[in-house]
């Protein structure tokens, strides 16, 4: 060993050693997760501005962390409105709107994202503009629908009887079976429209777990690494002798 250093224990050793390369390779997992999304971000917004495509090629199946923009038409299925109230930009109370689009040709129903409407801060249902009657062409990302985490209380839509039904996640499956006709597996995320009454803001949404927090965690994995190593050394740092 160094000058001031015994020499440890073997199991200290290849102890030590596992423990490091196992924090090291936790590190650059989280490297790779953080670079992941970051491309997946870029992608996101080249999508919002790229030119629209037709529905029907990826309708059923859309490709894997592509968010393709597409123009579909069809009718809106009036009377069947979807309020998402727990969206993730929402800080001053509000709703995200859904409402159930039936494509032409198509053999179910496509759940299109009007987008948020801010309330009052209430509980009441806010004021909802009425849907466009007749055939319309609607323009926006073709997106997976938003996430949720534990789901509480079970199916609260299948409970409710009046519309429009309030929901805190968004389940399309339960979608599908309240409605009783079958859903495309993404939902369209209208384009914005200044003259609309809603907020429609294109964000890929990570939760909690955005590029720079994984940025943190791999510093945070890095540091342990160092730091079993600095513990074995000074663990095992001679004293020195006393002199008379």
């Amino acid at each position: 060993m160094l000058g001031g250093f015994r020499r440890p224990p073997w199991w200290a050793i290849l102890l030590t050693a596992c423990a490091a390369v196992l924090f090291v390779r936790l590190g650059f997992w989280q490297l790779h997760r953080a670079a992941y999304k970051d491309d997946l971000l870029r992608r996101y917004a080249a999508a919002a501005v790229a030119p629209p495509q037709d529905f029907a090629p990826v309708a059923l199946h859309p490709p894997q962390d592509a968010y393709p923009r597409v123009l579909v038409q069809g009718r809106y299925e009036s009377g069947r409105i979807y309020l998402l109230d727990n969206p993730k930009h929402d800080d001053r109370g509000g709703v995200e709107v859904y409402v159930p689009f039936r494509p032409q040709g198509g053999d179910r129903l496509l759940l299109v994202d009007l987008g948020f409407l801010p309330g009052n801060g209430t509980d009441q249902t806010p004021q909802l503009p009425p849907l466009p009657d007749g055939e319309q062409s609607l323009r926006g990302l073709y997106e997976p629908p938003p996430g949720h985490g534990f789901e509480m209380g079970g199916n609260a839509l299948a409970r409710q009887t009046v519309w429009p039904k309030k929901t805190i996640y968004l389940d399309l499956g339960q979608v599908s079976a309240d409605l009783g006709q079958k859903l495309y597996p993404r939902v369209l995320a209208l384009d914005a429209d200044p003259s609309s009454i809603y907020v429609r803001e294109h964000v890929l949404d990570f939760g909690d777990m955005p590029p720079a927090r994984h940025r943190a965690y791999a510093f945070q994995w890095f540091s342990f690494a160092i730091a079993v190593v600095v513990i074995l050394l000074v663990l095992n740092r001679k004293r020195g002798s006393r002199r008379s």
